[in-house]
């Protein structure tokens, strides 16, 4: 057997007549910790560049940090939307195309969605379309479980097994840990202003 005809399923049916369009939004669990992140560990930076007088002025790194932030919070704004035609990830008007620019795939396109290994020893997963070009399946959204169900009732791909990479577990220990660090950043940033 085919292992492409092994992932069909077209007796898989859910009733997504009412449903779609729908719109997954990254998880705002990901993206509080990751710009809570980004801001502790560069917001002592132009403190500390004043107190010891470093060749790089704080304004310099006050610009900077902001042009980072913004770059994040763009990458940080992925939105998945799956309709009758396809899915789709698209990011706002004001985030330039060369810097993020999405991909759209129709439903009669999907071939299979297939895994690969990451270099940490984790799974993701692609999209195969007939041309035999790839497309990685969004795992940071919220509602995942609807999304791989939505994909299920559309391409007939068992989707039971697909997990996202990164458990939400991970993603709250490390924004305690990092709240920890913002507590440490505080303490600096006193320190270095008085």
């Amino acid at each position: 057997m085919n292992p492409i005809d092994s992932q069909l399923r077209p007796e898989a049916k859910v009733d997504t007549s009412n449903s779609l369009p729908v719109i997954f939004p990254l998880s705002p669990l990901i993206r509080i910790t990751l710009l809570s992140l980004y801001a502790a560990l560069t917001g002592p930076l132009p403190f500390l560049s004043g107190v010891t007088e470093a060749p790089v002025p704080p304004g310099l790194l006050w610009l900077g940090m902001g042009l980072g932030a913004v770059a994040l919070y763009g990458a940080l704004s992925e939105r998945v939307i799956l309709d009758d035609r396809g899915i789709q990830v698209t990011y706002p008007k004001w985030v330039p195309r060369f810097f993020r620019s999405g991909w759209s795939l129709a439903w009669d396109e999907v071939q299979a969605l297939k895994p690969r290994t990451t270099g940490q020893g984790g799974l993701v997963y692609y999209f195969l379309s007939k041309s035999g070009q790839g497309y990685l399946l969004p795992m940071r959204v919220a509602g995942f479980a609807k999304l791989t169900r939505l994909v299920e009732a559309k391409t007939g791909i068992d989707t039971t097994d697909v997990r996202p990479l990164a458990q939400p577990w991970m993603y709250f220990i490390l924004l305690v840990f990092t709240l920890l660090l913002v507590a440490v950043d505080i303490g600096t940033i006193a320190t270095a202003i008085g």
